[in-house]
């Protein structure tokens, strides 16, 4: 039965010690995790105005997954600019609603039309209270995890304080796995993986489909030292009926299997869980802390992949890692292609204690020759998380201005 009691030590990358997964445990046996409610202003942030900046940054290599291809990034940047500074958000929505149902061209024009008129509405407005002013709207996570983020930065930035330290990060520097897609042919795919491991990164995780998942799998794990940390990922391509085949992955020693069925269907997950000894890990089908902790309790997964815009920000992103830290559930990072400034917050939040896998947070070259900040570099197959104030990073906005396809400035009115 697939559960985090069964799961295999996990190895701390290369020539380290290997590790079992287990929360931060405190005196007494309780797991705990304290942060400031909202950071160190008093009144909060008065927004003057909000520009809306799409770019398109091309990737080193198409990128494909079980829905589709990209090729290059239709980004949406959110520009806060405040009383009291400035601040960015990226919003991770793609170009077409394949991974969910939101799309860039979507998402801007719910946060020019329904989300800017409600802040613009408040005073000065604390960054914990953006989700509450937000909540009519329904759904729309990533796009209000776009605006959140450039929110929380441009507060940050005016107290001073970083990210990572407001919301509770006890590293200084990540383990970074990368995501492998789904390639043309199973040499192009060994060559692929055996550049990531030249290069250091700590996990290897394969895209899988039908017809391209057995094969693969078992020629990497046969190619490849048997010690390296190996995880699929489905986006959600199978179906219940697949179990006996999804089972069959179990051979391969694999840390966990990603979103093997499609997103609503928890009660499947369960189902499969009882058939595959591998760990089942939930990404899309987890959209907020609500529905990780029915997802844990029913038994539909042992393993969580976070992803701020997905489950609508980095505050809702750390209340899900506070409640599988206190139900030993280890999470990780996942990832959207995002530019450095994604990339900076997700590295932040990713050095919070329960973060106990390599996640998707890959270095700036993995998928730009040139980033939109300075560039994540990978040493030992780590990033250092920035500890500058807000998410830490600058933005290039020459660079910006070279990749910019639109630009929309959204003003307060009185």
């Amino acid at each position: 039965m697939g559960g985090i009691s069964n799961a295999r030590p996990l190895a701390c990358g290369r020539g380290a010690s290997r590790r079992a997964w287990h929360p931060h445990r405190l005196a007494g046996g309780m797991t705990e995790l304290r942060r400031p409610t909202s950071p160190a202003t008093a009144s909060g942030l008065r927004v003057e105005a909000v520009e809306l900046r799409r770019i398109a940054i091309p990737l080193v290599a198409p990128f494909r997954t079980s829905f589709g291809v990209e090729r290059q990034r239709d980004v949406l940047l959110v520009h806060v600019l405040g009383n009291a500074g400035e601040g960015w958000g990226e919003c991770v929505a793609m170009e077409e609603p394949l991974y969910s149902s939101e799309y860039a061209d979507g998402a801007q024009r719910v946060i020019e039309e329904h989300l800017l008129p409600r802040l613009f509405a408040q005073d000065h407005l604390d960054v914990t209270d953006v989700a509450r002013v937000l909540a009519p709207i329904r759904g729309h996570r990533m796009a209000k995890a776009a605006v959140e983020m450039a929110w929380l930065d441009a507060q940050l930035r005016s107290a001073g304080q970083s990210l990572a330290a407001y919301l509770g990060a006890t590293r200084t520097s990540v383990e970074c796995g990368v995501s492998v897609g789904i390639m043309d042919s199973i040499p192009q795919l060994l060559d692929a993986v055996g550049t990531y491991l030249e290069q250091g990164y700590r996990r290897i995780k394969l895209k899988v489909e039908p017809g391209w998942d057995l094969e693969p799998v078992r020629t990497v794990r046969e190619h490849f030292p048997s010690g390296i940390l190996l995880q699929v990922d489905a986006n959600a391509a199978y179906t219940l009926a697949d179990a006996d085949h999804l089972a069959a992955l179990d051979q391969f020693d694999l840390l966990l299997i990603e979103q093997p069925l499609p997103q609503e269907e928890l009660l499947a997950h369960a189902k499969l869980a009882k058939v595959v000894r591998t760990p089942i890990c939930l990404d899309e089908s987890i959209v907020s802390a609500a529905v990780a902790t029915e997802a844990i309790e029913m038994g539909a997964c042992s393993v969580i992949n976070i992803k701020p815009g997905r489950v609508g920000g980095y505050l809702e992103a750390a209340q899900i890692h506070d409640l599988c830290l206190a139900r030993q559930v280890p999470v990780w990072c996942g990832g959207m292609l995002e530019t450095g400034v994604g990339r900076a917050a997700n590295v932040a939040l990713a050095a919070l204690p329960n973060f106990l896998l390599p996640g998707d947070t890959s270095a700036s070259d993995r998928y730009f020759r040139q980033d939109i900040t300075a560039p994540f570099i990978l040493e030992d197959g780590r990033l250092a998380v920035p500890s500058g104030p807000g998410i830490g990073v600058e933005v290039l906005r020459d660079v910006v201005d070279g990749l910019t396809t639109s630009r929309r400035v959204v003003r307060r009115v009185g």
